[in-house]
């Protein structure tokens, strides 16, 4: 490939990574930023302002230490703190994701045939579904992040040459990830090492050739094996050091015979919100018309996976074979381990979109590519576009707590205490400015919440609560007028915002959180 050509594809894919950025900043617009996204925001503040370890911070069951967290400070040392940056670091998320998978489905071809594959897999991910598709993919950190550097290290794999830096670099790569988020473990390591050392295998003791030869297969395998012990390392080393601390893993129950039918519709469901193509729980009309559409995707990505694991044992391309074990590998995992009724908990295998979308072009640009089938591929190129471009068009929405933010700033409360749902969210969407703590409430009992939250927030010491906001529910916050009569006294003040009621007292409520 000459300098010029070189110089053309780059601006190509330049101009491209530019569009679809900006696509997926107004699509993530249309999301209101709640508290999880809120959440990893004030951190990154946090960190940026002289905690880079998160000391005294609670964190959810992830941490996303290594992957949304260092973007996010990113972009608020440039923009400064404010609920635009969740849609900003959503869409940048995304793009990179779309970008490493149609960079992977391409792979070694040029040329129009690895134009082809590299527009099949960004023309399934392309339009992802307004509302629920949006809000798991273009919004708050939630395992979308953690793809990334796995996309990048099988993308290592597969343009790398064989030399010993490119299983450094894939350890390297799976370690980052995994101490962000250990679902990596299923989308990346598992599905690499157990490709690679079976490959290593049966070459060596099948196919009776020397075990030097080899080496690169069982080293990748071993790199991706490596990371989990250096990645606890280094999760031991942030404790030792005072760092975060990391919420407790949700409880894994076994199914019931007749819990079954339910949870395979529930993870049918989620698997068509990935791919844009949820129909089941919308009216008729156009939204449900964009779905149908998307399960043209659908139904691409299920045919490479069945032809991908149908010659798994036999398949002479690594990558292609570890991106059909990831697929099988974290659907398997999420069907058997999640156990929801709640489509939203796709967030937990989209991986498989990704995965699925490469593999795609991989293993069916050829097949598209007849002259018969292109005039197909068109209409649903176009068809998908179309779906884009009305997506982008819907109007932006605001912050969720938006509004109370602004009531609250204007009444010069500055420092209160509410649910989950309603704290970091409130927070950010003043821009620091009003700070709402988390509590958990049960009966007359007034609790620190450890998820998302910081240890200072709680102290009468160092800070004031005088305001406490009903109406929001959250897992441990139910809580009523009398109760929070009972649990700090008679308000001074009482007000109603919407769906809330602001409870106000002149004195600091801290005292009584415990």
């Amino acid at each position: 490939m000459t300098v010029g050509e070189r110089s053309r594809h780059l601006l190509a894919w330049s101009v491209g990574a530019a569009v679809l950025f900006a696509c997926y900043l107004g699509l993530s617009r249309t999301v209101p930023v709640n508290s999880d996204g809120a959440s990893i925001a004030l951190q990154a503040w946090d960190m940026l302002h002289g905690n880079p370890l998160l000391h005294g911070w609670w964190l959810s069951d992830v941490s996303f230490y290594t992957t949304e967290l260092p973007q996010y400070a990113l972009l608020e040392l440039a923009f400064g703190l404010h609920s635009d940056v969740v849609h900003v670091a959503g869409a940048m998320t995304y793009t990179l994701m779309v970008l490493l998978a149609a960079m992977l489905a391409k792979g070694r071809e040029r040329g129009t045939a690895g134009t082809g594959r590299a527009l099949i897999a960004a023309g399934i991910m392309l339009a992802p579904q307004l509302g629920g598709g949006a809000l798991v993919l273009l919004l708050s950190p939630d395992h979308v992040g953690s793809t990334v550097p796995v996309l990048a290290a099988f993308l290592i794999v597969d343009r790398g040459p064989r030399r010993w830096y490119v299983p450094a670099s894939v350890a390297a790569l799976l370690t980052w990830s995994l101490v962000a988020d250990r679902v990596v473990l299923v989308t990346g390591v598992l599905p690499l090492a157990a490709v690679c050392l079976a490959r290593g295998y049966r070459g060596a003791v099948h196919q009776r050739r020397p075990w030097g030869s080899q080496w690169y297969e069982l080293s990748l395998g071993a790199a991706a094996l490596t990371s989990v012990a250096l990645a606890s390392l280094v999760e031991a080393v942030l404790e030792a050091q005072g760092g975060y601390q990391l919420g407790p893993f949700g409880a894994v129950s076994v199914l019931s015979v007749p819990q079954i039918p339910g949870v395979l519709y529930s993870d049918a469901q989620a698997v068509l919100l990935l791919f844009g193509a949820d129909f089941l729980a919308r009216p008729t009309g156009l939204l449900t018309g964009m779905a149908l559409v998307h399960l043209a995707g659908v139904s691409l990505a299920g045919w490479a996976v069945w032809i991908g694991a149908r010659r798994l044992p036999r398949e002479p391309d690594l990558v292609s074979a570890s991106l059909v074990a990831a697929v099988l590998i974290n659907g398997a995992a999420y069907v058997l381990l999640i156990q929801g009724h709640d489509v939203l908990a796709a967030r937990e295998m989209a991986a498989i979109l990704p995965c699925s979308a490469a593999l795609a072009g991989r293993l069916l640009g050829p097949r598209l590519a007849t002259p018969r089938l292109r005039p197909l591929a068109a209409v649903l190129l176009a068809g998908y576009l179309a779906c884009l471009g009305y997506a982008v068009a819907q109007p932006p929405a605001p912050a969720a707590d938006q509004r109370l933010a602004t009531w609250l700033a204007a009444r010069h409360l500055r420092s209160g205490l509410a649910g989950y749902w309603q704290a970091s969210g409130t927070t950010l969407a003043s821009g620091g400015r009003i700070q709402v703590s988390p509590v958990c409430v049960t009966r007359d009992r007034v609790s620190v919440e450890h998820w998302e939250s910081k240890a200072i927030w709680y102290d009468p010491r160092w800070r004031e609560a005088r305001f406490l906001i009903l109406g929001g529910q959250a897992d441990c916050y139910y809580v009523t007028a009398a109760q929070a009569r009972s649990a700090f006294g008679p308000p001074a003040r009482s007000y109603h915002v919407g769906p809330y009621t602001v409870l106000v007292w002149s004195r600091n409520l801290l005292a009584t959180v415990r």
